[in-house]
Parts: C-alpha cells; structure tokens; sequence
C-alpha cells in the first residue's frame, strides 16, 4: 500500500455508503471527494461530506496511518486549517479532534491484488495482457496526452539551452540541431563541438565551405595527425589558420566509431552538417519560416562533397557511394530536433500555429522502429506516424518502466473496473 495507491482509491473507489460510518461511529456520506491538489497542503480540496445530519465542506488530507498527521507536522500548519477529514488506511491511534475514516475494511480485495500484480509484473509492460482492453478512441485521445507530455519535457530541455544562450534562438538551434547529428553515441560530442564554434563565426566562413568543414573537423580533433591526402592536408593548414584566428582549442570529447555502420561514423555526418549549413543563412529562421515538412525534408536533403563519396575516414579509401543524408535520418532530425524547436518557441511566444505545426509534423513522419516500438507492435498496438511511435516511447519510459500506473489511462481502467 502506497499513499499514491490511497489517492487513486478515495478518488475513484465506489465505496459502499451504508457501511461507512468515521471512528467515533457516526454514519458518513461522501458527497464528493473533491479535487486532487497537486501543489503544497491538502490532498483534495473543496470536497463536501455528510456527518450524521450535518453537511461540511472543506479539505480532505489521506496518510497510510492516523499518526502520519503528527509525524507530518500538520498541526502546526495552517495549510491544513480547512481540513474536514481525514481519511487513513489504519487507525494506529486513538481519536483524535478531526473525524477519521479508516478504509482497510472499506476496499475489495481484488483491487489490490491488481495492483500488485502490476507492481510486481516483469513483463515488457505491466498491464502486457490487459492492454488491448483500452477502446481505439480512448487509445487516440491518450497518445494525444503523452505526446504533449513529451514535447513539454523537451521544451524545458530548451528553455534550459536558452537561459544559458541568453534566449540566442539561432545559437540552441546550433547546439541540438549539432547533438542529433551525432546520433547517440556521439551527442555529447557534437554538441560539446557546436558550443565551441559560435554561430558568428560560421556565418563568417559558411560561404567558404573548405574553412567551414576545417572548423568542423578541426574541433572534433580529426586535423591532428599528418595526411597523405590532399584533402585532409588542405583542412589541416586552413584550420590552423582560423584557430589562430579566433583562439579555438578542439574539444575534449572522443568521438567514436565502434559498434556502428560507415554512414553513421562522425566523420560523414560532420561532413553533411557542413553541407547544411553551407547555404543556410539562420538555421532557426529556416525551420520557423518552412510550413510542410516537405520542404523540411528539401532543405535536410544533403549530401557530403564529393572526397567523402570515397572515404568514410580521412585517407583511408573506400568504394564509391554517394554520402546522403537518408530519409530515416532525415525524419529522425524533424521529430527529436525541429518539431520540438518549433513547439518549444510556439510555447515560449504563446503561438499556437507553430505548436500545431510541429504536430503535423510528427503526424506525417514516419514511424520510429526500435526495441520499445517492437514491444507495443506485438501487443497490436498501432504504430504508423511519429505521432504514435514518440507516445509509446513516453509510455514506455515515463509510465510503464517508473510503474506509474495508477496515472495511466489504461492502469486506471483495469483497477476500476468491476
């Protein structure tokens, strides 16, 4: 039994009003429960109840014992002057001033044995047999409540990159836009990389594209060994210049290359970030002003210059294959990156054309695949769009793996049910 647990019951257990009567004896009617507060003080506010003849309205306060009242020191706060009730799975004291309702005697049996089955399953979800119970319009309208959750939380990430940029809308473009292009093996790199290159200084070299991938490679550190190539040996003498010029050092980060296929290496996505950001005058301009996600996909549609059509790695050839920027690669930009950007700033600025923007977006995106996606496909839970594939994600980590099932929609479900 958790306090949590003892919310989730006052607030949606049908108890059996005849039978309920407070510690002292008197026959109590629960009128309604109130609203949960999530903010500091009573659990339910502005509830109303029936002791005897009377009628109180009020705050009701839950604890698993009575004496969780004193231990809490509520008696000294005036928070909880309002209370009218106070409600505890065990009475493990004597009466106090305020009426008190034990529930252990009130609650069915079969409620808590779901509960802890769900608690204690070690299925890929708790609720792996359950799930499907859920109709198709309730599912619609909770993925619609987890991908809003989820692009909450990654619009704090962003509000937190834009208090330490000074609010530089173009410079947190850089620094996420940078980290997706590292996929997650390198993130922390590319991103490092992007913080040590201020976007005023690629503006200054972004028309000339040999100094722009020279500060690219220069600060992952690939300039510092001696060339055979011609290429790599041209970059190396023009980012010494721009280092001297600017005070650059490189970063300190590896980046790596194990445990993943040629065309993620960094050296090939640094090379396509450099095309990107080649003709672009502000990265953020571009993605506030585009409307379709076609032409999101147009301008994200790069590939690296031609050296890299023979190369995965400075002076170390390979067969010819043109390096692009792919379309699962693509989508993977738009719905960790650009959608969120664009949503974060509608937040930000209060302008709902850019939030429902990036949901269209992430509606016309096509499906992630991995490991957590799998799982909910062999349990016939839909996955056609980003929209779906980033609410399963949310589920997944932020509900079913935390085993927050009493806040679920489909939790709440199986432990109502009769």
């Amino acid at each position: 039994m958790t306090e949590r647990l003892l919310q989730f019951i006052w607030q949606f257990q049908h108890f059996n009003t005849a039978n309920l009567e407070t510690s002292g004896g008197e026959t109590i009617l629960i009128i309604t429960p109130g609203q949960f507060n999530t903010n500091q003080g009573p659990d339910f506010l502005n509830a109303k109840i029936r002791i005897g003849t009377t009628t109180w309205a009020g705050n009701i306060e839950l604890h698993l014992k009575t004496s969780d009242w004193e231990r809490h020191h509520h008696q000294h706060d005036r928070n909880y002057a309002n209370v009218i009730l106070h409600v505890v799975w065990e009475n493990d004291r004597e009466e106090g001033e305020l009426p008190l309702l034990e529930l252990q005697t009130h609650v069915s049996n079969m409620l808590l044995h779901r509960y802890a089955d769900l608690m204690n399953s070690s299925a890929f979800i708790p609720c792996e047999n359950s799930i499907n119970s859920l109709s198709g319009i309730a599912w619609e309208g909770w993925k619609d409540r987890l991908m809003a959750e989820r692009l909450l939380r990654k619009t704090a990430a962003v509000e937190e990159c834009l208090r330490q940029s000074n609010f530089h809308w173009e410079e947190v473009t850089w620094w996420l836009l940078a980290r997706n292009f590292g996929t997650k093996v390198n993130a922390d790199a590319f991103e490092a990389l992007a913080r040590s290159i201020p976007p005023l200084i690629l503006g200054r070299h972004r028309h000339r594209f040999q100094q722009l991938e020279a500060l690219l490679f220069g600060q992952a550190g690939f300039l510092e060994n001696e060339f055979t190539d011609d290429y790599p040996s041209l970059l190396k003498k023009e980012y010494r210049f721009l280092c001297n010029k600017y005070g650059l050092h490189p970063i300190k980060l590896p980046m790596h290359f194990l445990r993943m296929r040629p065309g993620n290496f960094p050296t090939i996505r640094l090379a396509q970030l450099a095309m990107l950001l080649h003709p672009s005058d502000h990265l953020f301009s571009v993605i506030r002003n585009i409307v379709t996600i076609g032409d999101i996909r147009n301008w994200l549609n790069v590939t690296a210059n031609d050296y890299w059509h023979y190369h995965y790695r400075f002076d170390e050839p390979s067969a010819y294959r043109e390096k692009r920027l792919g379309t699962t690669m693509t989508d993977n930009i738009i719905i960790n990156t650009i959608a969120p950007l664009l949503f974060a700033y509608g937040h930000h600025y209060t302008e709902i054309k850019f939030k429902e923007r990036a949901l269209d977006w992430l509606e016309q995106a096509a499906a992630e695949h991995n490991r957590i996606t799998a799982g909910f496909e062999t349990l016939a839970i839909a996955n056609k769009t980003a929209r779906d594939s980033q609410a399963l994600l949310e589920l997944k980590n932020e509900y079913c793996n935390q085993r927050r099932c009493l806040d679920c929609v489909v939790g709440n479900k199986l432990l109502k049910r009769e």
